[in-house]
C-alpha cells in the first residue's frame, strides 16, 4: 500500500474494506489484558459453562456492574468458536465495524462516496477502530449503540417531506440495546445530543411525528425482560447497578481513575492519531466563518450533529472525578466525519491531497499495530497465561485452587476451570479498608449470593491447604506485598515471570499427575504438559 493506492476510488474502497480484516488479525495476537478483558471474557464464558443467562458472575460470584449484552454475546460466540481470547474479541470488533459501516452510508448519503470513503479510512486507520476495536469490555458496544441511535433519529428527522419512521425506529432499537450494553447511558446520551441539535436546529415539530408508540414499545420489549427478571432474582441489583455504579460513580470522588478536567483532549488525540490537527482545523475554520458570518455550506444540518454529539458527550464525561479512555470512543464516528469534510473540501483539490491522505493512513495504521504488540508486551508482566498452562497441567479438575494477595481475572478463562478458585485474604479487614478494587467487587458480589461467599476464605485457610495433596496456591510474585513465609510449607510446583504455583507438602509427584493429563490439556489447546510438570 503507497500513498498513490488512495488516489483511485476503487482501491480505496477494497482497501478499506481490508481494514475489519486487520483488525480481526490483530485480535488473536495478543494475550487478555487484565484486568478488564480477563473479568469480562470470563463472565462470558462462565455465562456458556453454568447455563445460567440471567446473572453474570465472576468465579461463580454475581457481577452487576454492568448489564448482560457483552456477556449474552460472548457467550454465543464461544459456544460456536470455543473459549478464546479471540472468539471473546469479535463481538467487540463486529460492533466496531458496525460503527464504522454505519457512518461511511450516513455520510454516503449527506456528503457522496469519495467524502464517506475518507472517513471511513480516518476512522478505520486509528486506535480507536485498530486497538479499542477489539478491547473486550462494554466501552465499544455502548459507544457502537449510541452512534446507531444518534445517525438513525438523525435520518429520520432530515427525511424531505416529513419524519421517516423506519428510521426512527431503528433508533429506539438501537437506544435499547445500549441500555443492555452498558445501562442508562445508552439512552440518556443519545437523547441529550438528540435535543440540542434539534433545538439547535429548530426541528421541534418533527418529534411529534416520530413514531412514539411502536418505537417505546420496541425499546420496552428489548432493553426491560433482563431487569424486570434479574432483579426478581435479585432484589437489590437495581440499586447497586444504577445506584452505585452509574449514578454514584458519576457524583462521587471515591472510585479510582480520578483524572483531570482536560484528560478528554488528550484521549482524544490519542484515539485518533494522527487525524485529529484536521478536526482543530475544521473547527478554528468554521469558528472564524461563523464570527464573520460567511457560512454557506449544504451539510450544515449534520456537520452542526457532529459538533454537538463531540461537546455534548465529552462535556457530559468531563464532569465526573472518575475518567477512563473508553468513554471518549463515542465521540470518533463525528470526528472522523468532520475529518472528511475539512480534508475534501481544502486539501483533497490539491495534486498532493491523495498522496498526504495515504502516508497518514499507513502511519495511524502503524501506530495503531505497534500500540497492540505493546499492549501485548505489557500485559505478560501480570498475565497469568503461562501458569493457566501449569495448572490445566498439573492441577485435577476437583483439586483445590486457590490464590493469595492478588486476584488473576484471566487466570479461570485460559485454564477453563469448571470450579471456584478460592481468594484468600484477610477478609475481615477488607471489610473495613477495601477501596474500589477487586477485593470490593467480590464482597459485593457475594451479598447477592450468599453461598458464593465459600469462594472468600481466610488467610487460616493456607493451614489447611499445606497439608492437603489436592491443594495449589497461586501467588503474584510482581505484587509488593508478597512475602514468601506466607507459602511456607508448600513446595514450589511451577514460576514464571509473574506467577509461582504453590503445592501441598504431601502432594504426589507432579510428573505422576502430569502423566495423567496431557489429553485433557490437549483438548484447550495446550501443549507440552510433561515439560511443564518439570518447572
Amino acid at each position: 500500500m503507497t500513498p498513490s493506492f488512495f488516489a483511485s476510488p476503487r482501491w480505496r474502497t477494497w482497501g478499506l474494506r481490508l481494514l475489519p480484516v486487520l483488525l480481526l488479525v490483530l485480535a488473536g495476537v495478543r494475550p487478555l489484558s487484565i484486568p478488564d478483558e480477563g473479568r469480562y471474557a470470563e463472565v462470558g464464558r462462565w455465562m456458556l459453562m453454568s447455563g445460567d443467562w440471567l446473572t453474570p458472575r465472576v468465579d461463580g460470584i454475581p457481577f452487576f456492574h454492568k448489564p448482560p449484552l457483552l456477556y449474552w454475546l460472548e457467550a454465543a460466540a464461544m459456544a460456536v468458536l470455543g473459549a478464546t481470547p479471540w472468539a471473546a474479541r469479535c463481538v467487540v470488533a463486529l460492533h466496531a465495524c458496525l460503527m464504522l459501516g454505519l457512518m461511511v452510508a450516513c455520510v454516503r448519503h449527506f456528503a457522496g462516496t469519495d467524502t464517506a470513503r475518507r472517513a471511513g479510512w480516518v476512522l478505520g486507520s486509528s486506535m480507536t477502530f485498530l486497538v479499542a476495536g477489539q478491547y473486550v469490555n462494554t466501552d465499544m458496544l455502548v459507544a457502537t449503540w449510541m452512534g446507531v441511535a444518534i445517525w438513525c433519529f438523525a435520518r429520520a428527522l432530515l427525511q424531505e417531506g416529513g419524519v421517516h419512521a423506519h428510521w426512527a425506529r431503528a433508533g429506539f432499537v438501537a437506544c435499547a440495546l445500549g441500555v443492555l450494553s452498558k445501562g442508562l447511558i445508552g439512552l440518556l446520551l443519545p437523547g441529550l445530543v438528540l435535543v440540542l441539535w434539534i433545538a439547535y436546529t429548530g426541528q421541534w415539530r418533527k418529534i411529534l411525528a416520530l413514531p412514539w408508540a411502536s418505537g417505546l414499545l420496541l425499546f420496552v420489549a428489548i432493553a426491560l425482560p433482563w431487569f424486570v427478571l434479574a432483579a426478581r432474582e435479585h432484589p437489590d441489583m437495581l440499586a447497586y447497578m444504577f445506584g452505585k455504579h452509574q449514578f454514584g460513580r458519576y457524583t462521587a470522588t471515591t472510585f479510582n481513575n480520578a483524572r483531570p478536567w482536560w484528560f478528554y483532549g488528550v484521549a482524544v488525540s490519542v484515539l485518533l492519531f494522527p487525524w485529529i490537527f484536521f478536526v482543530a482545523a475544521d473547527g478554528v475554520q468554521r469558528l472564524r466563518q461563523r464570527l464573520k458570518k460567511q457560512i454557506s455550506d449544504d451539510n450544515a444540518a449534520w456537520v452542526s450533529l457532529c459538533w454537538i454529539w463531540v461537546l455534548a458527550i465529552l462535556g457530559f464525561f468531563s464532569i465526573p472525578n472518575s475518567k477512563l479512555i473508553g468513554y471518549a470512543l463515542p465521540v470518533m464516528p463525528p470526528l472522523a466525519v468532520l475529518v472528511a469534510l475539512w480534508w475534501q473540501r481544502y486539501l483533497a483539490p490539491r495534486a498532493w491531497g491523495a498522496g498526504l491522505f495515504g502516508v497518514l493512513a499507513l502511519v495511524g495504521v502503524g501506530v495503531a499495530t505497534l500500540a497492540n504488540h505493546y499492549a501485548g508486551v505489557f500485559t505478560l508482566e501480570r498475565s497469568t497465561r503461562g501458569v493457566a498452562h501449569a495448572v490445566v497441567c498439573q492441577v485435577g479438575p476437583d483439586d483445590v485452587l486457590a490464590v493469595v494477595d492478588d486476584y488473576p481475572y484471566d487466570v479461570m478463562f485460559y485454564a477453563q476451570r469448571t470450579h471456584p478458585m478460592e481468594v484468600i485474604q484477610d477478609w475481615a479487614r477488607e471489610e473495613r479498608e477495601a477501596g474500589d478494587d477487586w477485593r470490593r467487587e467480590l464482597m459485593d458480589g457475594v451479598d447477592f449470593d450468599k453461598p458464593t461467599g465459600a469462594v472468600l476464605q481466610p488467610m487460616s485457610r493456607l493451614t489447611e491447604l499445606r497439608s492437603n495433596d489436592h491443594a495449589w496456591v497461586l501467588a503474584p510474585r510482581w505484587q509488593k506485598a508478597f512475602r514468601t513465609d506466607t507459602y511456607a510449607g508448600f513446595t514450589q510446583a511451577y514460576q514464571d515471570e509473574a506467577w509461582i504455583l504453590y503445592r501441598g507438602v504431601s502432594a504426589p509427584d507432579p510428573s505422576t499427575r502430569a502423566a495423567k493429563s496431557p489429553e485433557a490439556a490437549e483438548q484447550k489447546g495446550l501443549r507440552g504438559c510433561e515439560d511443564q510438570s518439570k518447572k
